[in-house]
């Protein structure tokens, strides 16, 4: 009968990863035949730990106060093409959708304006107060980097954001000189758009 052949001389065993100094001494597991049987692999944890991202840096401990006196406002960069304005003019437009402010030197000339849709409110949000905020304190931004150091102030509208612009133009550090409503009154001109039933 023939000896049936051996079944590790077909399939080939995987290598065995053999350094130089080892290469004069057989490695464990080998037997008299010259064969070797090679031992399972073991998974490592160290690639592992490789691969983890290193944590982020924290913040510096100078950004970590609460005290809000502590906050940095942001910095007012002069304007390339600055016109050395240092009084002007702020046209705040409140109306029932948007709130509009430009502020324009004592001639006219438009030096910055803003608007809630250009800060980035939409919709029904562009009508609140805290948006026209964001707006005055964008607008003043631009014309403060021209030197602005005082303004008039022009109300116009019926506008929900009124006094929020006026008291952002204040705060960002714009003195203001006077404080007008502008606000046009017919005296019975067009007629009115008709009531909303809500």
């Amino acid at each position: 009968m023939a000896e049936p052949k051996n079944e590790t001389t077909k399939t080939e065993a995987p290598k065995t990863e053999v350094s130089k100094t080892d290469a004069g001494t057989p490695p464990p597991g080998a037997e008299a035949g010259g064969q070797v049987q090679a031992e399972p692999k073991k998974k490592t944890a160290a690639p592992k730990a490789q691969k983890q991202p290193a944590p982020a840096a924290a913040p510096p401990a100078e950004n970590l106060s609460l005290n809000p006196d502590a906050v940095e406002q942001p910095k007012i960069v002069k304007a390339k093409g600055s016109k050395n304005v240092h009084n002007g003019i702020a046209h705040v437009l409140a109306t029932f959708n948007n709130t509009i402010v430009t502020i324009t030197d004592m001639k006219g000339n438009v030096i910055g304006w803003s608007s809630a849709g250009k800060v980035g409110f939409k919709g029904s949000r562009k009508s609140t107060a805290y948006a026209a905020q964001m707006v005055a304190q964008d607008a003043s931004r631009q014309a403060m980097g021209h030197g602005l150091k005082e303004v008039e102030v022009l109300v116009r509208g019926p506008g929900a954001g009124r006094e929020s612009a006026v008291r952002a133009l204040q705060a960002i550090g714009l003195e203001l000189t006077v404080i007008r409503d502008v606000t046009p009154v017919p005296h019975n001109g067009c007629r009115p758009p008709k009531q909303r039933r809500v």
